[in-house]
């Protein structure tokens, strides 16, 4: 199949992409399918059950939410974040749900969305199951989603295909399946990872479009950033998290402006900006998945490190760094994970630092290896990371795990420009690592808020 930056990068909202993006995603094609079979019309009523992680935290991951946005037809990319509570409690106040936004159902978000604390189903750890029935009760459509990680959708059928491996871009001229085959090709071609991405990109729609494209997506990371770094008071969810980034960027602005200078004031940046990305993403506000929600900081950080800090930065480079970066995710979740709930945090926070220090290494000048090598090095020290979300919700440790990423993908990025390229552990086996240490992985502490800190903090 053919991933592109698009599909890595893809605006929604809050909190999570697989979910709270997934399943609105899912909502919207089981519509788009009922309309297909000529069944639309027909149904008088829909059921949603939960399976898996989406269950156990689903509640605060707003999955509930999600799914009623999604049936009533609202897009993750356009939807205004702001109108969200408003729509959810119209349903839920008037058990009605307007199907697609023109056909008007019998909907009681408490019964007609059930979270089957059970087992998992066998696809995924992310899996809902859409029901669809006529007036008769008769079922008319039914339909099993699995939410695979930043906002992908896949149903029963296509899990198999999903699944097999194989080459990950068959129709491409650039169709590496492995960090090896990159390095490879980038050596034969004498051309950048940024520029075999691009020339993939090409191939489904112009240079113009792509570029344009990656502007937009680069526009929605940085509003957030700024938006995140306006804002005060508690998140929701009932923790009682109070927002930080503001109060941080007013700490930093004043000891700049008294002449204060801290040998760690540049790392206090790199952080806040993490954080008030996902300050904004706990909020439910407008998010780039990067790859994932719950890591949606990490690169967008990293980025405005580079244009803010880094001598000579130029906002052209803004295309290299997405596009090396989007290169890197790929290959990750191609061949590993990039869902919390399948591989824990290593898969979202891991890799998203991975493709940050790709991407800061490509606009430093690093050469293909270099940009390899800095990409295993932050995956090779997130290996191992659990998911465990306090209360199911994406705020502790969520928050702060992004800014720890992001210092974490400039060290990398920093350590493999000190060097030729050459080193110990290729890309490909810590990608190889992180697969298998998630499968190894108890499912307590993969974002079913089981185990880890979600249940020790409560203790303490």
């Amino acid at each position: 199949m053919f991933l592109s930056v698009f599909d890595l990068f893809k605006i929604g909202i809050g909190p999570s992409s697989s979910h709270t993006v997934g399943p609105m995603v899912a909502g919207l094609r089981f519509i788009g399918e009922l309309r297909d079979a000529g069944s639309f019309e027909r149904t008088s009523r829909v059921t949603v059950r939960l399976h898996g992680s989406l269950a156990f935290t689903g509640k605060g991951h707003a999955t509930d939410g999600a799914i009623i946005l999604g049936l009533l037809g609202a897009r993750p990319d356009d939807i205004d974040p702001d109108a969200v509570p408003s729509l959810i409690a119209g349903v839920a106040d008037a058990n009605l749900l307007v199907l697609g936004g023109t056909h008007p159902i019998a909907f009681n978000p408490a019964e007609d969305i059930i979270f089957d604390y059970g087992p998992a189903l066998p696809g995924h750890a992310n899996a809902m199951t859409f029901e669809a029935f006529t007036d008769g009760d008769a079922i008319v459509r039914a339909r099993i989603y699995y939410s695979v990680g930043g906002g992908f959708i896949v149903s029963e059928d296509e899990l198999g295909a999903f699944t097999s491996g194989g080459q990950a871009y068959p129709d491409v001229p650039f169709g590496f399946a492995s960090a090896a085959e990159m390095l490879t090709m980038g050596d034969a071609a004498s051309k950048s990872i940024a520029d075999m991405r691009l020339k993939n990109e090409c191939t489904q729609m112009s240079e113009a479009e792509v570029r344009a494209g990656i502007d937009h997506i680069w526009a929605a990371m940085d509003s957030c950033i700024h938006r995140g770094l306006s804002q005060e008071g508690i998140l929701p969810g009932g923790l009682k998290v109070k927002r930080r980034a503001k109060q941080i960027r007013d700490t930093l602005e004043a000891e700049q402006s008294r002449n204060m200078r801290f040998q760690h004031t540049v790392m206090d940046w790199i952080s806040l900006f993490a954080m008030a990305v996902n300050e904004e993403n706990a909020a439910g506000g407008r998010i780039v998945t990067s790859p994932t929600n719950g890591a949606a900081g990490v690169i967008p950080a990293t980025l405005r490190y580079y244009l803010d800090f880094c001598p000579g930065a130029s906002k052209t480079c803004i295309h290299t760094f997405l596009l090396t970066a989007a290169a890197i995710g790929g290959l990750i979740k191609t061949n590993a994970s990039i869902s919390g709930a399948e591989v824990g945090c290593q898969g979202e926070v891991g890799s998203a630092s991975a493709m940050a220090a790709a991407g800061l290494c490509a606009v430093l000048g690093g050469t293909n290896a270099q940009i390899e090598n800095a990409a295993e090095i932050a995956v090779e020290h997130h290996l191992g990371m659990t998911c465990d979300p306090v209360g199911g919700l994406v705020q502790v440790p969520c928050i702060e795990r992004n800014a720890m990423g992001a210092v974490k993908a400039v060290n990398a990025a920093s350590l493999a420009l000190k060097g030729d390229g050459t080193h110990f552990v290729p890309l490909d086996t810590a990608i190889e690592t992180m697969r298998q240490t998630g499968a190894d992985m108890m499912t307590k502490y993969k974002e079913t808020s089981e185990g880890g800190l979600a249940v020790n903090v409560t203790e303490c």
